[in-house]
């Protein structure tokens, strides 16, 4: 079935973007970027500034033949229709803000489906895997036995992120903006570089942005530059990590009705 139409997807070492232009018909201010698997790229930049159109030129496998004229190539080469326009084999997928389920399925079932559809010899360890990852990023935890539809966000992304990087074939994921989804972004980063997807993810918050090992900056619907996370960088990440978890841990408190005691210098002290 891998093979069915000419791609295998585990092969796939790279992925690489070449330069088309800007709103303004200029062209990008780049030569190539190449992402290897395993790599997390942020892409960043105003609301407005094209970080979404990126996304859509990669999960549409440009060929020169989008608004900005940008070119897709994996392992150095450009895709031809088939490998573009596959359904059973896709080479990315997409994760977004707003994820809804519309099956009357509960979560052990639609795993299980999802398991059948990918022929996979051990789908029992699978799905209590994806099952079990997919409640350590999630917020407040859930059963196998929940109805897939009665999901919280929160937990109907993490569901789809321990999907995606344990079952699906995709050897790309495109993240949008899923900083406020209600998920651990660390684990959930870390889970899918783990599974050596290529990943790339457009958002707001620095958190995410120094997570990644480079940033695309995105100007007037182009890409601008692209920057290196640098040892200082690296540095700041891990401060804002520490007030990330007490942000974390004020939200749950307020979630469990409880009463915030302590000032954040007190906090901060605590850590």
């Amino acid at each position: 079935m891998k093979h069915i139409l000419g791609i295998d997807n585990e092969s796939i070492e790279e992925m690489s973007i070449l330069p088309g232009i800007n709103k303004n018909g200029e062209r990008e201010n780049f030569e190539i970027i190449t992402i290897k698997k395993g790599e997390i790229i942020s892409i960043v930049g105003p609301t407005g500034s094209g970080k979404s159109r990126l996304l859509a030129d990669i999960e549409w496998g440009a060929q020169k033949d989008t608004p900005t004229q940008r070119q897709i190539l994996i392992n150095g080469k450009t895709l031809d229709r088939k490998e573009r326009f596959s359904i059973e084999n896709k080479l990315v997928a997409q994760l977004s803000q707003n994820m809804n389920f519309v099956m009357d399925l509960s979560v052990e079932e639609f795993l299980q489906l999802h398991a059948k559809s990918r022929m996979v010899k051990n789908e029992k360890e699978i799905v209590e895997k994806i099952f079990i990852k997919a409640n350590e990023l999630a917020g407040e935890k859930f059963a196998l036995s929940s109805p897939v539809t009665s999901l919280s966000g929160g937990q109907s992304r993490a569901l789809m992120i321990a999907d995606t990087a344990i079952l699906s074939a995709s050897p790309v994921v495109l993240i949008d903006e899923i900083e406020n989804a209600g998920i651990d972004r660390k684990k959930a980063l870390e889970l899918l570089t783990g599974e050596e997807k290529i990943v790339l993810m457009a958002t707001h918050d620095p958190l995410l942005a120094l997570m990644g090992n480079k940033r695309i900056v995105i100007s007037n619907g182009g890409i601008e530059k692209i920057i290196e996370i640098t040892d200082q960088e690296r540095e700041i990440l891990t401060d804002l990590r520490k007030l990330d978890k007490i942000l974390q841990k004020m939200r749950n408190k307020l979630r469990y009705g409880e009463e915030l005691k302590l000032n954040l210098l007190e906090e901060l002290n605590l850590e």
